[in-house]
């Protein structure tokens, strides 16, 4: 079993890579739903800044000023740049656990998003730039991938990535579809701006041609077992790493089971239908997992991470 500051480290540095993407990809659609002139853009806006929590926001900024802010803004913890500055310092604790393929990439992208030129390279060319941050954090995830042992340190650089992307979906879900929802069923540029934040609409295209209804975006983006960004997809992942992990415990360390709270999550997606999220509400549903991944979050450290000293010790 590796130590435990390991352990944490690849765990948070898949944790804020994934939620880099996920803003890269959010202040991305909020832009490029300005060119359209109605007020879609202002509704793309609502839907990333509720998702993300800032409802305050989401009716006073501006879509550029969002972008902005979400992207380059230092004093927001969780803006890219913050999260790829904490991404690189956990990577940077475990240099020894990575390979040269994937450091060097999160480095030259980390450099390039707090060097000087970062904000007017954004300010000439928004969308170029996020899409050069998205491409370089796909390549990031294609070398870890193809450059990395596939043992306990990538487990758990990817338990991270699917466990903050399943809850970011169900949040993003929430706000679209919820029982404060701002996507209205008739939107379809809302519906399709919701599908481009999840990186979902050409997949859903390919599952549903072009019936673009709030009842198959759900449908799809809960219960899909091919796509990687649904929330079945997520917890598939993180219940198969989990339980690869756990095999690798000492009996009586720790004690969390975090592969057994994976374990139910995943029964639960995978025997729901739309049907059953259609009676019950999806609020009741995207609460349950979000809920799910925070008791899973805390049971991974319970287990890996903050165990008690004295269980590691010889008897």
């Amino acid at each position: 079993m590796m130590l435990a500051r390991v352990a944490d480290s690849l765990y948070w540095t898949g944790r804020y890579l994934e939620r880099a993407e996920h803003l890269s990809r959010l202040s991305d659609v909020m832009l490029n739903a300005t060119l359209d002139q109605s007020d879609a853009g202002l509704q793309a806006a609502r839907i990333a800044l509720a998702a993300l929590g800032d409802e305050e926001g989401s009716k006073t900024a501006s879509p550029y000023e969002a972008a902005l802010g979400l992207v380059l803004n230092r004093d927001d913890p969780n803006s890219v740049v913050s999260s790829l500055a904490r991404a690189r310092e956990n990577a940077r604790q475990v240099r020894d656990q990575i390979t040269t393929e994937t450091w060097e990439r999160l480095n030259m992208l980390y450099l390039r998003m707090t060097g000087s030129e970062a904000k007017r390279a954004f300010e000439s060319g928004s969308s170029a730039f996020l899409h050069e941050v998205i491409a370089d954090l796909h390549t990031f995830k294609g070398a870890a991938d193809a450059t990395m042992s596939h043992g306990e340190g990538w487990r758990f650089l990817m338990l991270g990535a699917h466990l903050e992307r399943a809850q970011l979906i169900a949040r993003l879900l929430e706000v679209g579809f919820g029982e404060a929802r701002t996507v209205h069923a008739t939107d379809r540029i809302a519906l399709m701006s919701l599908l481009r934040m999840a990186c979902a609409l050409e997949p859903y295209l390919r599952a549903y041609t072009a019936e673009i209804e709030p009842r198959h975006i759900l449908e799809f983006l809960l219960f899909s077992e091919d796509f990687p960004r649904s929330i079945r997809f997520s917890t598939n992942q993180m219940e198969l790493h989990l339980s690869k992990v756990a095999r690798h415990m000492e009996s009586g360390v720790g004690g969390g089971h975090p592969e057994r709270l994976a374990g139910r999550l995943k029964a639960r997606l995978e025997f729901a239908d739309v049907e059953e999220l259609e009676a019950m509400g999806a609020s009741g549903l995207l609460a349950q997992v979000v809920t799910e991944c925070g008791r899973i979050h805390q049971a991974i450290y319970d287990t890996f991470v903050a165990y008690p000293l004295e269980l590691r010790l010889p008897a």
